[in-house]
């Protein structure tokens, strides 16, 4: 028999975890399958409790703290109780529960009371809600939650680290190497631009129409920035964060029947769908990366392609293209190549030098490097690439010496190409990635010498 011993579930944001339960005796299969079960939940439903405990209690500490006390609660009651049918909708209850009670404890109750009986957020959370269990009830509140976090009022790096934290559930130091800052001015950020939003009682509501102008454009950005994070997470063991991912296109279906007149909604949509469809042919059984032209193109999910080429189409046929346009433009010349020897790389690569024009960026000049190798040869896209890493202006960007390594071994520069990968490997968050530049740099170190 196995002796009993503590389970750790997922970390909550910030880095903190769920308190953990540890009972005397034997632990027996009902209980190890509970516990499997809080993981899987605490995985694919804690973001959405998070967003709708910060509607219900108007505060982000506050509503961060609850969703610990509710998944410690979840630890302690569900392996003698059983799993609740609607977990989400217990753990919201048992989150702002909880909360209330502990602000009723508090010395300042009387006074929170006060101030929070003045606003709609406070008479919610004074009132017992009764429509936790109904789905729509919580269907948008991820939704409101990003027009709060890119209010006009917080500058373009809280939104961005904001949604990072509460929409991604990323922690303040994944945050922090993002931004490549201190941790401790990444934290410091983080807790004045909530301040800033309980403070200015910004609301947590989708704006009005005439409102929604002035924020689409960032709302748009905190979107993708969430499937990107899932897409290619930068952190951990799996490259992919499906949950992100799908969360991602939900919101972007949101936003564009909110908006149907947003044509960048709808491009940005379409980029999605696009990326997306090639989901399951990224990873490899064992989970390793596949290059896209390795990937099995059969397996592709040809409705999510059929629907975002029609949706691009529709957005370039209205001469007003944007950005997400033109991305998508390009996942689709991508998505409908059946063979990687059809791909059109002059037009992909015409494509990002339009990219480039319109949002000047030193990512996008990588990327058009790489189609521009593709559809030239490879010298020609690693004098832009070397330009680059000359410049250093993606310096810590693990993909600019890996785009770099990559175009040297086609070159046959072998000890150049082993420079290159050694430098990506040592900058790289993502296991995925590492190993896979660690097979190619032992490819490279194994072939003759230039």
């Amino acid at each position: 028999m196995r002796q009993s011993r503590t389970r750790r579930p997922a970390p909550l944001p910030g880095g903190d975890t769920p308190i953990q339960h540890t009972s005397g005796g034997i632990t027996s299969p009902a209980d190890e399958a509970v516990g499997t079960a809080i993981e899987r939940i605490f995985r694919d439903e804690s973001r959405r409790v998070l967003a709708t405990l910060i509607r219900l209690l108007g505060d982000f500490a506050i509503a961060e703290e609850a969703l610990q006390d509710a998944f410690a609660a979840a630890v302690e009651l569900w392996p003698s109780e059983g799993v609740p049918r609607n977990p989400r909708a217990w753990l919201v209850s048992a989150g702002r529960n909880r909360a209330v009670d502990q602000l009723r404890r508090s010395a300042t109750f009387a006074r929170k009371q006060n101030v929070l009986a003045e606003s709609a957020v406070g008479v919610a959370m004074l009132q017992p809600p009764d429509n936790l269990a109904d789905e729509s009830a919580v269907e948008d509140d991820r939704l409101r939650l990003i027009f709060t976090c890119c209010h006009p009022a917080l500058d373009a790096e809280a939104q961005i680290a904001l949604t990072l934290r509460t929409i991604c559930g990323l922690s303040t130091e994944e945050i922090a190497r993002a931004f490549l800052v201190p941790v401790p001015t990444m934290a410091q950020r983080l807790v004045r631009a909530k301040g800033k939003i309980r403070v200015a009682r910004i609301p947590y509501v989708v704006p009005e129409r005439s409102a929604l102008p002035e924020r689409i454009e960032a709302v748009l950005s905190v979107i993708y920035l969430v499937f990107s994070e899932g897409h290619a997470a930068t952190s951990g063991e799996a490259l992919i964060r499906r949950e992100l991912c799908t969360e991602a296109i939900r919101l972007g279906r949101l936003l564009v029947e909110l908006m149907p007149e947003q044509l960048e909604a709808n491009a940005l949509l379409a980029l999605m769908l696009l990326h997306d469809s090639r989901r399951d042919t990224r990873v490899s059984p064992e989970g390793e990366l596949v290059l896209l032209e390795e990937q099995d193109r059969s397996r592709w999910i040809s409705q999510q392609i059929t629907e975002g080429v029609t949706r691009v189409e529709n957005s370039l046929r209205s001469g007003r293209a944007g950005k997400y346009a033109i991305q998508a433009a390009i996942a689709a010349l991508h998505a409908q190549a059946t063979r990687s020897e059809e791909t059109d790389w002059p037009q992909i690569a015409a494509l990002y030098t339009v990219l480039l024009r319109m949002q000047p960026s030193p990512v996008v000049e990588l990327n058009r490097a790489v189609a521009i190798a593709m559809a030239e040869g490879p010298a020609r896209g690693l004098d832009i690439l070397d330009a680059l890493h000359a410049g250093g202006v993606l310096k810590g960007y693990h993909r600019l010496p890996a785009a770099r390594a990559d175009l040297l071994r086609r070159l046959g520069r072998c000890k150049l190409a082993a420079e290159s990968y050694r430098a990506a490997i040592g900058i790289t968050t993502s296991e995925p990635e590492r190993r896979f530049l660690e097979r190619r740099l032992r490819e490279v170190s194994e072939r003759p010498l230039e």
